[in-house]
Order: structure tokens, then C-alpha cells, then sequence
């Protein structure tokens, strides 16, 4: 029973990062002496540290894991760059590196610099490699939950048919965990951003690809085999743009940035390289601009009615590059989403923005990476001796 109670203290805090004593004894169950007693204990194991701090208005005792009990390690694998970063293990980031990647580099290629990455902030922050505790990993592509291979469409062809986090694993000499970036931005949204007390949410990543993570009733769903959420290839029009995924006008080729960027270049040619080029040429006014962004929200506005119309969130929450544009996309998928939904479903759903930006999917796998490492915070629980509060 002790350990049984240590091990729930610990994956309530493994969970929230941090929280003061009494909300432990709320989250867990167990009494407030339990609660001091178990903190004390592993305190002095040097697995938690407390420290002061304002919760209503009263001063309390926030407790945490300790950064001598392990590290975590975060790779967030975007369509042509990587960003890793390195966080205790109450979520805070102590480094961070960011470089891009070629379109069609290998899955050997991109681990290499997840290890790069991770020993340059780890000598930074003075620490050996054993300090790595678990890892997270987002790729821009389906996870078969069956098999652990990256699935196709994806954006990186060079890891279809891979089992990234075997590999990583043994090239990291940690547990990993990997999951669709979607998917991860809609946890971290969930715990700590836009999508806070929803139990059902959707979170779409529009970027250089299109994904949706699908939270069902205060749980991440993945469906079946890991496909759950891929509304960038809901069929547009069927006799549209061919896309990598083998179909016609998926919603991807109408509203992804190479598309929008391809859109623009008849009439700017060369100017706009990033969709942050295009917001700014809108805000200024520019009438192209306007209306690829508007035309865009239209047509994200219309995948999401009938995601709407099938699923029945009630949060949306809008992420990814396509984001940082808010009321020039927004304001179309919004009228389109109360045009195209049936009236009671549109009308539930709260269309948000998240409130991570391009964050929320680093921390969507520092949450993985926190899973990956509770197996091993669990085996080093000391066996001390706890009064039976």
C-alpha cells in the first residue's frame, strides 16, 4: 500500500508538473498527512523538491519532480526543420535548438541531429547523458498503433515504414515515445492551453501539411490503427490538385503553405517564401493576400462542419503556422462553419485559437517524453518506511 501510494503521488506530479500538497491529496485521493508524509520522504531521497508558493491567495508548498531524478528530451519534427528541447521533469524547458532539415531526408539523417541536439544542450547545462530520462518525439505522420511504424501520407517519405522509436531508442540509449505532432499539440492544448476543461476537443495543425488531434471524452483518439484526425485528406473536390497521398483535391493542396504560397506566386512571384509574408502583405491590405487567406478559411471551414457535424466537439482549437493569421482565416471558417454545420453542433463548438502558437507541439512531446520516463521513476522509488496517516 506505501508503494502503491508513492507511485500515485508520483504519476500525479509525472502528469502535472507540479502541484502544492493539497492539490495532491484532492488529485489522489489520499490524506493530507499521507500526502506530507510520502513528500517528506522522497524530499530527503532527493526524488521531489517542494518550495514555497501562492495558490489562492495563501502561501503553500508546490512539489515537483527533481531535476537530479532525471531530464527529459523533446524532438519536434516539422516538414523541413527539427526543434529538440531539454526540460526538467515539471515541464520546464531548460534548452532548446532549432535547424532545418531537407524535405527528404532519412530517418538516420534526422535522428543524427536529434543526438547532436540533445549532447550540445546537455553539455550546456553541464549534465551527462544519463541525466536523459525519457524522450518525446512528434512526426508530421500517422503512428500504426499496431506496429509502430511511421505510415504514409506523410511529410517526411524518408521514415514511411519505420519504427522511429525503436530506432531513436537505441540510438538515444532511453525509452522513447512517438506520436502524430496533431495528436501531441492537441495534449498539450488540452493541459495547459485552449483546450482546458474541454472533453471534447479538436486541435487542427495548419501548416506545411494539414492534421487534427481528436480529444474524446477528456481522452487523445487515434482510432483504430493510429489514423484518427486526418482531415487534410478529406476530399475537397474530387477532380482537384493531385495529392501525395495518391487522391484528388484533398483539403491539404488547397490550404497547406506550399499551396497558398503557389496560389500567390502568379501574381508576387518570388516575394512570399513563408506563410508569415503572406499574413503581413494581408494586414498591410494587399487584396490577393486577403482573399488566399479568406478562400482558406473557407475551406478549412467547410472540413471542419462536417467534423463537426460527425464528431461533435466542443472546442476547436486552431494551431500550426496558418494560426498566426487569427481573424483573417478565422473569421471565414467561422461563418462557413455555422453556413455548412448542422445548427446544434455548429453552435457547440467554440472555435478558438491556441493559445501555445507553434508550441504546443514541443510541449505535446515533452508530455510523451513524460510518459517514456514513468516506468523509470517508479523502479527508483526508495523503500522508506511512511507512518500510516
Amino acid at each position: 500500500m506505501k508503494e502503491a501510494n508513492q507511485a500515485r503521488l508520483v504519476d500525479a506530479l509525472r502528469d502535472a508538473g507540479t502541484m502544492t500538497q493539497a492539490e495532491l491529496a484532492r488529485f489522489t485521493g489520499l490524506a493530507p498527512s499521507t500526502i506530507s508524509n510520502i513528500v517528506r520522504a522522497l524530499t530527503s531521497g532527493g526524488l521531489l523538491e517542494v518550495s514555497p508558493t501562492v495558490s489562492r491567495g495563501r502561501t503553500a508548498q508546490a512539489v515537483r519532480l527533481s531535476r537530479s531524478a532525471g531530464l527529459l528530451l523533446a524532438a519536434d519534427f516539422g516538414h523541413r526543420h527539427l526543434t529538440v528541447a531539454v526540460a526538467d521533469l515539471a515541464y520546464r524547458i531548460l534548452g532548446r535548438r532549432r535547424v532545418a532539415l531537407e524535405w527528404d531526408h532519412r530517418v538516420d539523417d534526422g535522428l543524427s541531429e536529434v543526438d547532436r541536439l540533445a549532447g550540445e544542450l546537455l553539455t550546456e547545462l553541464g549534465v551527462d547523458r544519463s541525466a536523459l530520462v525519457g524522450v518525446g518525439m512528434g512526426l508530421p505522420a500517422p503512428i500504426d498503433v499496431r506496429t509502430g511504424q511511421v505510415g504514409a501520407p506523410s511529410q517526411l517519405p524518408g521514415w514511411i515504414g519505420v519504427d522511429a522509436a525503436e530506432l531513436a531508442g537505441r540510438r538515444l540509449g532511453v525509452s522513447v515515445r512517438v506520436d502524430n505532432d496533431a495528436n501531441l499539440g492537441a495534449l498539450a492544448e488540452q493541459r495547459w492551453g485552449a483546450g482546458r476543461g474541454a472533453e471534447h476537443l479538436a486541435y487542427l495543425k495548419l501548416s506545411d501539411g494539414v492534421g487534427c488531434g481528436l480529444v474524446i471524452a477528456g481522452r487523445l483518439f487515434r482510432g483504430a490503427i493510429g489514423t484518427a484526425g486526418e482531415l487534410g485528406h478529406a476530399t475537397m473536390n474530387e477532380f482537384g490538385a493531385l495529392c501525395r497521398c495518391g487522391n484528388r483535391g484533398c483539403l491539404e493542396t488547397l490550404v497547406a503553405t506550399p499551396a497558398l504560397l503557389a496560389e500567390l506566386a502568379r501574381v508576387h512571384e518570388d516575394e512570399l517564401t513563408s506563410i508569415g509574408d503572406v499574413i503581413r502583405l494581408a494586414r498591410a491590405g494587399e487584396v490577393t493576400a486577403r482573399r488566399v487567406l479568406d478562400d482558406a478559411g473557407q475551406h478549412i471551414g467547410v472540413a471542419v462542419a462536417n467534423l463537426c457535424n460527425i464528431f461533435n466537439p466542443d472546442r476547436i482549437v486552431v494551431g500550426g503556422e496558418l494560426s498566426q493569421a487569427e481573424d483573417l482565416v478565422l473569421a471565414s471558417m467561422s461563418r462557413t462553419l455555422n453556413r455548412q454545420g448542422i445548427p446544434a453542433a455548429a453552435q457547440a463548438a467554440e472555435l478558438v485559437l491556441a493559445e501555445l502558437g507553434t508550441e504546443s507541439q514541443l510541449l505535446g512531446a515533452l508530455l510523451l517524453a513524460g510518459e517514456a520516463a514513468g516506468p523509470h521513476l517508479l523502479a527508483t522509488l526508495p523503500p522508506v518506511e511512511l507512518d500510516a496517516g
